[in-house]
C-alpha cells in the first residue's frame, strides 16, 4: 500500500516540545520563531524532514503556520482546516482564522514593542516577509533571519534528506525536448532583459527538463535546484546519489551538475559577475537565495517554468486522457464493488484499501496523488479528513461518504471525487444539498466564457445555486493539476483569489462541496482542459473558451433531486452518463458493464 493509517501526530505532543523551542529561543536572544508548513522548495508539499509544522504541533494539514512565543503559541489555519487543527492541537495553543487573522497582527499584540520575531530564511519568499514587514510596521518589532531553524535543533530523531533516483520522462508523454524548452524559455528571459532565472519549485525543474523523482510523498519530483541562463543553458544542482547515467545522457550537454553544497556558491559568483537582472519569483524564491546574490541587480517576476508549465501541449493532453480513461476503469470496478457489498461491514480503511487495490490492478499506478480521504457521516464534514487506524469509523445506513482520490501514472495525473450514498435512501436534506452542489459542478461544466477572464470571475457560478439556499463552501471551487507532476499545480485555480488568466491547455479541477459540521459532507469533482469554445451561429466575433471534460465516472443518481433540476442540467447529467458508457464500458468486464449500465441511466 502506498497509504498508511497510523496517527503521525496527537495533541500530547504540543506542550513539551513548545517548551523545547522556547528554551532554543532564548538561547538565541529572540523573542519569537514562525513555524510554516513549508520547505527549501517552497513548494506545498513537503518531505518528512521538513514537516516541522506537523512535527510540533500535530497539525497534519497542507497550508498553515505557527507563530511561537515566550509565552503563548498561535496556529493559523484557513476554513478547510479548523475543525481538524482543533482535532489534532493542544489547547494551549491558539487557532487563528487565517487570514481574517494575519499572523502581524496576532504578533502586534502578543509580542513587546522592541521584541524580535525569528524566521528561517530558506522557508520565506520575499513576498511573505514583504507582507509580514509591511502588518508589523510601527510596532517596534523587528525581524530576524536565523542562520539555523531552531526545530532542527530540538527534533531528535528528525528524518534525513529524501534521496529518491531522478529518472527521464518519456519524450512521448512529455511532448517537447528539454532542449528545446530551456532554449524558448531561455530567450523569453532574453526579451524581458534578464540574464538567468534561478528556479527553486520542483516541479518546474521536473517539467523544463523532462525529469521526475520521489523525493515528496505523492509527487513525482525531485528535490533540486537549478539557474536557467538567457542562452538556454542550465545549472542542476542534485545529490550525486540521485543521478546515474542515463540521467547524464538524457540531460545532455545544456545542463551541468553539480552537488547541493555548489548552489550556495554558485549564486555569489552570479551575483557578481551576472552581466544582467537575475529572475527571482517574489511568491516562491526562498529569501536565502536573494541573500546569496549581493551585488546582482534583482528583478521580480514569475518563475519562467510556471505558465508554459500550465499550458499543456497535446502529448501532455493526450496523456491525461488516456490516464483519467484507465483510472476510471479502477472506480467504476470500485463502485460496483462498493454497490455490492454488506456496506456496513466495510469501514473507511476498507475503502481506502480497496480502491488502491483497483488502481494497481491496472498494472500502471506509479503512486496515488494524494492520501485518499474517505469521510463517513461527520468526517465527510472535514474536507482534507484523513483516516487513522484511531479514527476509522464503519459505515452506517444512510450516511454520505465522500471519496476523494486519485493516481499518478507516466502519462498524468488524476483526481476525482464521488459522493457515495451507504444504502438506498439518503435523507431529504443531504439529498437538497447533494443537488445543490451537482448543479454548480454542472454550471462550471457547460460553462462558455470570453478569453481573458480568470478563476475569480467563474468562481461564483459554482457557489449560485448554494448561496440561495444560504450555503457555501471555505475552499475554491478548483485548483490546478499537472501532468504526471503535482496533484495541484499553480497558478491556474477557479478561485475568488485568482486572477490568472485561463488559456487553452489549462487543466483544472472542478469540486464544488457543502459541508455540514459534526453531520455530513459532500463533494463532486471532475477534471477539466481549458479549450477553444466551439463556434455558435450568429454569435459574436470573440474569442471564447470553454471546457473539455476528463473525468468519466457515474454520478450517484439516487442522492439527485431530479425535480429541482432544470431541463438543461437533466440534459447534461444524462448526456454525461451517455459519455461515461461510450467511454467506459468497452474497457470494463462484464459484470463491471451492467453495473455501469444501471448506474448511467437516463435521468
Amino acid at each position: 500500500m502506498f497509504q498508511t493509517f497510523e496517527t503521525s501526530s496527537s495533541p500530547e505532543q504540543g506542550p513539551p516540545r513548545l517548551t523545547a523551542l522556547r528554551a532554543e529561543l532564548a538561547d538565541l536572544g529572540v523573542d519569537a520563531f514562525l513555524v510554516p508548513r513549508a520547505d527549501a522548495h517552497q513548494g506545498e508539499y513537503v518531505a518528512p524532514r521538513d514537516d516541522r509544522l506537523a512535527w510540533l504541533t500535530g497539525f497534519t494539514g497542507s497550508a498553515g503556520q505557527c507563530l511561537v512565543t515566550a509565552t503563548r503559541a498561535a496556529l493559523f489555519v484557513d476554513g478547510r482546516y479548523t475543525v481538524q487543527a482543533r482535532d489534532q492541537v493542544a489547547e494551549e495553543i491558539e487557532k487563528i482564522d487565517w487570514p481574517a487573522t494575519l499572523p502581524a497582527a496576532w504578533a502586534r499584540q502578543a509580542l513587546p514593542e522592541g521584541g524580535v520575531l525569528a524566521f528561517d530564511p530558506w522557508l520565506h519568499a520575499r513576498a511573505e516577509i514583504d507582507r509580514l514587514e509591511a502588518g508589523l510596521a510601527g510596532s517596534g518589532i523587528t525581524l530576524k533571519a536565523l542562520d539555523a531553524n531552531p526545530v532542527d535543533a530540538i527534533w531528535p530523531d528528525q528524518p534525513a534528506p529524501p534521496l529518491g533516483p531522478i529518472v527521464p520522462q518519456p519524450l512521448d508523454f512529455a511532448g517537447e525536448p528539454l532542449a528545446e524548452k530551456c532554449t524558448r524559455l531561455g530567450r523569453a528571459l532574453a526579451r524581458a532583459g534578464d540574464w538567468a532565472a534561478v528556479l527553486t519549485l520542483p516541479d518546474s525543474i521536473a517539467w523544463l527538463l523532462n525529469i521526475r523523482g520521489s523525493d515528496i510523498p505523492r509527487n513525482p519530483v525531485p528535490h533540486v535546484f537549478a539557474v536557467l541562463f538567457a542562452d538556454g543553458q542550465v545549472a542542476l544542482f542534485a545529490e550525486d546519489a540521485k543521478c546515474d547515467d542515463a540521467l547524464l545522457d538524457h540531460l545532455g550537454p545544456l545542463v551541468t551538475i553539480e552537488g547541493p553544497e555548489a548552489f550556495g556558491p554558485t549564486l555569489e559568483v552570479i551575483g557578481r559577475e551576472a552581466k544582467g537582472p537575475i529572475r527571482l519569483d517574489r511568491g516562491s524564491c526562498p529569501l536565502w537565495v536573494e541573500a546569496r546574490l549581493a551585488g546582482a541587480a534583482i528583478r521580480w517576476g514569475e518563475d519562467p517554468c510556471i505558465l508554459p508549465k500550465a499550458r499543456k501541449n497535446a502529448a501532455e493532453l493526450a496523456g491525461m486522457r488516456a490516464a483519467h480513461l484507465r483510472d476510471a476503469t479502477a472506480i467504476c470496478r470500485f463502485l460496483a464493488w462498493f454497490d455490492a457489498a454488506a456496506q456496513t461491514s466495510l469501514t473507511e480503511i476498507d475503502l481506502v484499501t480497496r480502491l488502491e487495490i483497483m488502481r494497481r490492478e491496472t498494472n500502471q499506478l506509479m503512486e496515488i496523488s494524494f492520501d485518499t480521504i474517505a469521510g463517513a457521516g461527520p468526517h465527510g464534514a472535514l474536507p482534507h479528513y484523513r483516516v487513522s487506524t484511531e479514527s476509522n469509523a464503519r459505515l452506517a445506513e444512510g450516511q454520505l461518504v465522500v471519496l476523494d482520490s486519485g493516481g499518478q501514472y507516466l502519462d498524468g495525473t488524476t483526481d476525482i471525487t464521488r459522493t457515495l450514498l451507504v444504502g438506498e435512501t439518503a435523507g431529504a436534506e443531504e439529498k437538497a444539498a447533494f443537488t445543490r452542489v451537482l448543479q454548480g459542478m454542472i454550471a462550471i461544466s457547460r460553462l462558455r466564457f470570453p478569453a481573458g477572464l480568470a478563476g475569480q470571475h467563474l468562481d461564483a457560478l459554482a457557489r449560485y445555486p448554494l448561496w440561495l439556499a444560504g450555503q457555501d463552501y471555505d475552499h475554491g471551487t478548483g485548483h490546478g493539476v499537472g501532468a504526471y507532476l503535482c496533484v495541484h499545480e499553480g497558478p491556474q485555480r477557479l478561485s475568488r483569489v485568482s486572477d490568472v488568466a485561463l488559456e487553452p491547455g489549462m487543466i483544472l479541477s472542478n469540486e464544488p462541496g457543502y459541508y455540514r459540521e459534526g453531520a455530513f459532507g459532500i463533494r463532486i469533482e471532475n477534471l477539466i482542459a481549458v479549450e477553444p469554445a466551439p463556434a455558435l451561429a450568429g454569435a459574436d466575433a470573440r474569442r471564447m473558451l470553454a471546457f473539455e471534460t476528463l473525468t468519466w465516472v457515474p454520478i450517484e443518481r439516487r442522492l439527485i433531486d431530479v425535480g429541482a433540476l432544470s431541463a438543461a442540467e437533466r440534459s447534461w447529467i444524462d448526456d454525461y452518463h451517455a459519455g461515461v458508457r461510450a467511454r467506459i464500458r468497452p474497457l470494463l468486464d462484464e459484470p463491471t458493464a451492467l453495473w455501469l449500465d444501471r448506474a448511467t441511466e437516463p435521468l
